[in-house]
């Protein structure tokens, strides 16, 4: 069982805009992102143990989904000074390791993170 509880924000909810870095050099925000058929935004990081579970069928997904009009960006919203796996630069590694084609933002001051939540 998750220390935190983790929740879904019902669909349609309207999405708070954001402009993030991807640590793979570009930025991202909500407008741009905005696929065809939507926007999923994603919290994740590199050390939740049910993200490294699922991180390949997530690009896997992310992959599929893009072809169809799907818009997504994962965020992560950790201060890499108490989790040293989350920084840009381990991000920028897992991303690339893993496969992920959608843009994988760092929320340094966890506003995005605290903008959604104030949302749901």
């Amino acid at each position: 069982m998750a220390r935190t509880p983790s929740t879904m924000s019902p669909l349609g909810t309207p999405c708070p805009d954001f402009d993030l870095c991807d640590p793979r050099g570009s930025r991202s925000g909500r407008d741009a992102a905005m696929g065809e058929h939507g926007l999923l935004v994603m919290f994740i990081c590199n050390h939740c143990p049910f993200v490294t579970h699922m991180s390949r069928a997530l690009a896997d997904f992310g992959r599929e989904y893009e072809e169809r009009g799907l818009g997504i960006v994962a965020i992560s919203s950790n201060d890499p000074v108490t989790h040293p796996d989350d920084g840009p630069e381990e991000m920028k590694g897992e991303a690339e390791t893993i496969g992920y084609t959608f843009p994988y933002c760092f929320d340094a001051t966890q506003g995005v993170a605290k903008a959604y939540q104030a949302a749901c």
